[in-house]
């Protein structure tokens, strides 16, 4: 393992706190691995292993967590992801409509990365903003009633 994949102090530190709250270390897992994305943007094998240290389980069982959440990412991200709702009600209001203009605006299509590593673009289940459809979430930030004006708006933040 290099000297960047290794945790930071303070990685070790706020997952060291995490698991003081549970009964078991384990069950701090899912908030071990926010934190890793926090500091990281996503969550290497490496890092899979070195949690697994931290709270004495399998890398094959955290894996098997990781890859169950659609949130945490298990391969390199933009400095910015872009979520865009793909649920029926979105779909009904303008999904294909907010899916083109992102990926023509960015240049990227679903699923990848700008070529300058500023964003990713991802589909989501859903966002649970079915009464403001479309919707998307850039950076934990919903955005709704979108439109070519809202998106480029929001974008250009």
């Amino acid at each position: 393992m290099t000297a960047e994949e290794k945790f930071s102090s303070a990685e070790v530190l706020e997952i060291q706190e995490l698991y003081k709250h549970f009964p078991h270390k384990s069950a701090a897992c899912m908030e071990g691995l926010k934190v890793i994305q926090k500091h990281r943007r996503w969550v290497s094998d490496a890092a899979v292993k070195e949690l697994g240290e931290l709270l004495d389980m399998s890398p094959a069982a955290i894996d098997s967590i990781a890859t169950y959440y659609n949130l945490i990412f298990r391969r390199p991200v933009g400095r910015h992801v872009v979520l865009i709702c793909d649920s029926v009600s979105c779909w009904i209001m303008g999904y294909n409509r907010v899916r083109d203009h992102v990926c023509s605006r960015l240049g990227a299509s679903l699923g990848a990365t700008t070529d300058d590593g500023r964003f990713t673009l991802l589909p989501i289940v859903c966002l649970g903003a079915c009464d403001h459809a479309p919707a998307m979430m850039v950076d934990g930030e919903l955005h709704t009633d979108l439109d070519e004006r809202r998106i480029d708006a929001v974008l250009a933040r």
